[in-house]
């Protein structure tokens, strides 16, 4: 294990889940293809975990597919084109159709093993729980150097009398 100096210019990873927020919608205005479809996505927070909504209408569940992999959640899918009535010439077609993809940066303290899913009525919640045993944030005591050597002389002498009745 390396450890780094925290640079805070270093926006490989976001570090909470504002950032992954911000991050997110930023590539995502960045990136948009406007001749796809792109579904609308509320992320937020709970005291439980977070919660992904994405508007999927006109999407079929069996055209839907969640991944997690290292700490990301992608959600991908298509929205397909449904043949038009060919004695019909249309004016205007804005409804969008094609394969999308989101992908989530989720902080460390989530439990990818209890992530469910529901799909209904056109709406995709995503749950994913924290994870209690993942503390993210702690205050670490520092001892003094005579503390230290004491705690030491107290280790020795309870290695050497365990010993002494073995």
């Amino acid at each position: 294990m390396a450890l780094t100096r925290y640079n805070g210019m270093n926006e490989n990873m976001p570090n909470t889940f504002s950032a992954m927020l911000d991050r997110f919608f930023n590539e995502s205005v960045n990136s948009k293809n406007i001749s796809g479809f792109t579904p609308h996505v509320d992320a937020c927070e709970t005291e439980r975990g977070f919660e992904i909504e994405a508007a999927l209408p006109g999407v079929k569940k069996e055209d839907i597919s969640i991944d997690f992999q290292e700490g990301r959640l992608t959600i991908t899918g298509e929205r397909k084109l449904e043949k038009k009535e060919e004695n019909r010439r249309y004016h205007m077609l804005e409804t969008q159709y094609g394969s999308f993809s989101r992908t989530f940066y989720l902080p460390d303290n989530v439990n990818p093993d209890k992530i469910t899913a529901e799909f209904k009525d056109g709406i995709l919640l995503v749950s994913i729980p924290k994870d209690e045993k993942k503390v993210m944030k702690r205050q670490i005591s520092i001892a003094s150097g005579a503390e230290t050597e004491g705690k030491k002389k107290e280790k020795e002498l309870a290695g050497s009398s365990s010993a002494k009745k073995a």
